[in-house]
C-alpha cells in the first residue's frame, strides 16, 4: 500500500493524545481531528472487520479495495470537509437466543465502520485517562474475565455482603442523544469529531425501504456505540459512584461494572438499602430507568464455618456467583454458567445441528469443534468443570440425535456404538478451563458424565 504506516506510527499518535489528555483531565479537547490523515485512516481499515455483511450501499470490502487509498483519501477529505453523509444503517432480524423470538441489529456500511473506527481510534487515548479501574467493557486490553475475577476477589475479601444485581431496561435504546452531546462536550469540542457524531447519531434505521430517525439510542452496529455507551455510564454512574457514592458510605462497597451490566456489593446493609433507593433516581435524571424484575438486592453472606444455609446467589455476565464447599470442606466463593446462559447455548448449538445435519460430518465435526472451544474459552473457569462436561455431554447427545434424522429411515441409523466410533474418527476437543484460568497443577478436565 504506498504511503502506508505501520500500527507503530498510530500507536505513537495515540501515546501523544493520551499524554495531552492526561495532562489537561478537566478540559476539553480540540485538537483531535488534525491527527487523523491518510496513514491514520489505513490503519483504521486495518482494523475493521471486512467479512462482514454489507450496508444499504451494497458495497464489499474487496470492491472497496480495488482502489483502496483514492477511496481512503475521498472519505478522509469529505470527514474533514463537513461533506460526509452517514448513511442509514440497514436493520436485519436475527433469532434471539430462546429461538422464538428475533432481535434487530444493524449493518452500517463499509465506509461507515471505517470512519467510526477511526475516531474510536481519536477518542480512546482521551478516555482511558478519565475511565476508572472498575469499567472493563470494551476496553483495551480488559475483558468480562478480568471483570468476573475481580468482583470475585472483592466479595471474597469482604467475606460477602449484600449485593444489588442491576439491569438497566433497554439501555442501548433508550440513550438521550441530547445528553449524550452534553457529557461529550465537557471533554471533546473538536468540530470534525462532534460533527460527525452527531451525524452518526442523526442518520437513522432503514428497514422495509423506509428510514425511521430516533433521539434515542446508540448507532446500531456501529463499532462507535460501545465507546459511546461507556462514556455516557462514565458519567451518569462511575463519576457518581466515586464522588458521592462513596464518600457517604458507613462500610465498604464495590462496583463492577461491564458496559450497562454492574453489580455493586456492600458489606452494610444500610448502604445496600440507601443505593437501592437511590440508583433509580440518579438513571432517571439521564432517561435511564431499572428493569423492575431483573434488578434485585441479594443477600450474599459466607454461611457460617460450621455449616447452616447458603446466603443467595446472583449472575453477572453469564456466570452465577455462589457459596460452595473446597476440597477441605470450607466455605469458598464460586462462578459457575447461568442457567439461562447454559440453556440458551444449548438452544443455539440444537439450531446449528438441526439445519447442518445433511452436511459432510467431517465438516460438522470442524464447525462443532470451533463452537465448543469458543464456548469452552468463554466458560472455561475455576469450579465450572461440571457445567463444561455436561455442555460437552448434552452437545454429543443432540449431534447424536440429529445425525440418527439424516436419512428416512427410524433412529436405528445411527445408534450410540456407531456414534462412539464416528467420534473415534472426528474427535470433538474435551471440556478444558481457558489458559489464563488454569493452574499449573491443573489439568484438562473430563467430564463426568458419559453416554449410555
Amino acid at each position: 500500500m504506498a504511503g502506508s504506516s505501520t500500527p507503530g506510527d498510530v500507536s505513537t499518535k495515540q501515546a501523544r493524545i493520551a499524554q495531552l489528555a492526561k495532562q489537561m483531565p478537566e478540559k476539553a479537547m480540540r485538537s483531535l481531528a488534525y491527527h487523523m490523515d491518510l496513514a491514520w485512516l489505513q490503519e483504521a481499515y486495518r482494523r475493521t472487520r471486512k467479512d462482514g455483511a454489507a450496508g444499504i450501499d451494497g458495497q464489499t470490502a474487496a470492491e472497496f479495495e480495488e482502489d483502496l487509498d483514492a477511496n481512503l483519501r475521498s472519505l478522509l477529505d469529505r470527514a474533514k470537509s463537513g461533506t460526509y453523509r452517514a448513511p442509514p444503517v440497514r436493520r436485519v432480524y436475527i433469532p434471539k437466543g430462546d429461538g422464538s423470538k428475533t432481535r434487530p441489529i444493524g449493518i452500517p456500511t463499509l465506509e461507515d465502520k471505517v470512519l467510526q473506527r477511526a475516531v474510536v481510534m481519536l477518542l480512546e487515548p482521551v478516555y482511558e485517562q478519565d475511565f476508572y479501574d472498575f469499567s472493563y467493557g470494551f476496553r483495551p486490553r480488559r475483558s468480562p474475565h478480568d471483570a468476573v475475577e475481580t468482583l470475585g476477589k472483592a466479595i471474597h475479601g469482604m467475606g460477602g455482603g449484600w449485593v444489588l444485581e442491576v439491569d438497566v431496561q433497554s439501555y442501548y435504546d433508550t440513550l438521550d442523544h441530547k445528553e449524550l452531546r452534553s457529557v461529550l462536550r465537557q471533554r471533546v469540542v473538536d468540530g470534525v469529531v462532534v460533527r460527525l457524531i452527531g451525524k452518526w447519531l442523526r442518520a437513522g434505521v432503514m428497514e422495509g425501504g423506509s428510514v425511521r430517525y430516533s433521539e434515542l439510542g446508540v448507532p446500531q452496529g456501529g463499532v462507535i456505540s460501545p465507546l459511546l455507551s461507556n462514556i455516557y455510564l462514565h458519567e451518569v454512574l462511575d463519576k457518581w459512584w466515586v464522588q458521592e457514592v462513596l464518600p457517604r458510605m458507613r462500610g465498604r462497597a464495590v462496583l463492577v461494572r461491564f458496559a450497562d451490566d454492574f453489580v455493586m456489593v456492600f458489606s452494610s446493609k444500610e448502604d445496600a438499602f440507601r443505593v437501592y433507593k437511590a440508583l433509580p433516581q440518579r438513571l432517571d435524571r439521564f432517561g435511564l430507568t431499572l428493569h423492575p424484575e431483573k434488578t434485585r438486592l441479594v443477600r450474599f453472606r459466607r454461611p457460617p464455618g460450621g455449616g447452616g444455609p447458603k446466603r443467595g446467589s446472583f449472575d453477572f455476565l453469564g456466570f452465577t456467583f455462589y457459596w460452595g464447599r473446597s476440597r477441605r470442606g470450607r466455605w469458598i466463593l464460586k462462578q459457575k454458567t447461568a442457567k439461562d446462559r447454559f440453556s440458551r447455548a444449548m438452544r443455539r448449538m440444537n439450531e446449528w445441528l438441526r439445519g447442518a445435519r445433511h452436511l459432510p460430518v467431517k465438516r460438522q465435526a470442524e464447525a462443532l469443534g470451533r463452537k465448543l472451544r469458543g464456548h469452552f474459552n468463554y466458560y472455561g473457569i475455576r469450579h465450572n468443570s461440571e457445567a463444561l462436561g455436561q455442555f460437552h455431554y448434552r452437545v454429543r447427545r443432540r449431534w447424536c440425535y440429529w445425525l440418527s434424522r439424516r436419512t428416512q429411515k427410524s433412529h436405528s441409523g445411527m445408534t450410540w456404538e456407531k456414534f462412539n466410533r464416528l467420534l473415534t474418527r472426528y474427535p470433538l476437543p474435551p471440556p478444558r478451563l481457558a489458559k489464563r484460568w488454569r493452574r499449573r497443577d491443573q489439568r484438562t478436565c473430563v467430564p463426568r458424565s458419559r453416554m449410555h
